[in-house]
């Protein structure tokens, strides 16, 4: 009997990005519901509860009203808002941050979906904090870009529709300005730090795709590390990962676009260097929409299934 797997919020950005990559599948019954019942808790519990794992793509209250309705205790839940990504009980699903991180998303019961910007963050980070080359408590910053598709229906409308009261003409964007973005502790708790980055977000007037980046001072950092200790680290973290690449130091180009793996569910790592003045700029490019969400989403659903984990990715 295949698995039924049902989208919570199959309408939205993210739900019609993971329904796409599930469409045709032949190893699963995907449902959803539609029209009023989409919206009506009642519908959703009773198919919530029918589930063998109910995929959660809502905004945060409502994702937890939607766990609060399950009853069944043979639902596994993968929740892609913000809501339990850094909640007790729930498992962090960045398959490549940790060893053993995969065996843990194939056996949980809830597992949560990590975010975009921090996807590409923790991707540079982690590695570095865990081989003790940048310490946790060293204040880091993290500049980033991101497509308009992120901030989801609302912001497409704000960049989309000129007959819209809210329609923008802005090419980029800066927001957060009050330093407390959702994705913060996300960031902090999961790259195990000490002290929250300074996050400086941009949204710019191109649909989907993003650069995060993360500026090191080696020279202040503990024994100097060079450029190419940095890449080392990187390139060891991922070295047997498919859906992460680390590009070598010699190797990056001069230019980056945010839209450069647009489409695409897999990401990619660059180190840019400086070896005389002692500073890098490290660089993760994906797609929001891809390995920052829908993509993300179908790998950890893969490991849940017991299936190959690049399963209908691109």
């Amino acid at each position: 009997m295949k698995p039924i797997i049902y989208v919570d919020g199959a309408a939205g950005t993210t739900g019609l990005e993971i329904r796409e990559r599930l469409a045709g599948r032949s190893d699963i019954e995907l449902i959803s519901l539609s029209g009023n019942d989409r919206k009506d808790l009642a519908a959703r519990s009773r198919v919530l509860n029918e589930a063998d794992i109910a995929i959660l793509c809502l905004p945060d209250e409502a994702a937890r009203e939607s766990v609060a309705s399950i009853r069944n205790p043979a639902v596994r839940v993968l929740d892609a808002s913000t809501a339990h990504r850094a909640a007790p009980g729930w498992v962090y699903g960045f398959a490549e941050l940790e060893s053993g991180r995969r065996e843990v998303i194939a056996a949980a019961r809830h597992v949560s979906n990590p975010g975009c910007y921090p996807t590409g963050f923790l991707a540079l980070v982690r590695p570095l904090v865990r081989a003790g080359v940048v310490p946790a408590d060293y204040p880091l910053t993290v500049n980033a870009v991101s497509g308009y598709s992120g901030g989801g229906k609302a912001m497409i409308e704000e960049f989309e529709d000129d007959a819209s009261p809210c329609f923008t003409r802005a090419v980029v964007r800066t927001y957060a300005l009050a330093l407390s973005h959702k994705h913060i502790p996300e960031m902090q708790i999961h790259g195990g730090l000490a002290h929250p980055p300074v996050f400086m977000p941009l949204v710019g007037r191109f649909y989907r795709g993003m650069l995060v980046e993360v500026p090191l001072q080696l020279w202040a950092l503990p024994g100097r590390p060079g450029v190419s200790d940095i890449f080392d680290v990187l390139a060891a973290a991922y070295a047997r990962e498919a859906l992460v690449e680390v590009l070598a130091v010699d190797g990056a180009p001069a230019t980056l676009d945010a839209e450069l793996m647009k489409d695409s569910d897999r990401m990619k790592l660059f180190v840019f260097g400086n070896e005389t003045i002692g500073q890098v700029r490290l660089v993760a490019a994906l797609d929001n929409l891809g390995k920052g969400a829908g993509g993300a989403g179908v790998q950890n659903l893969n490991l849940m299934l017991g299936v190959p984990e690049t399963t209908g990715l691109r």
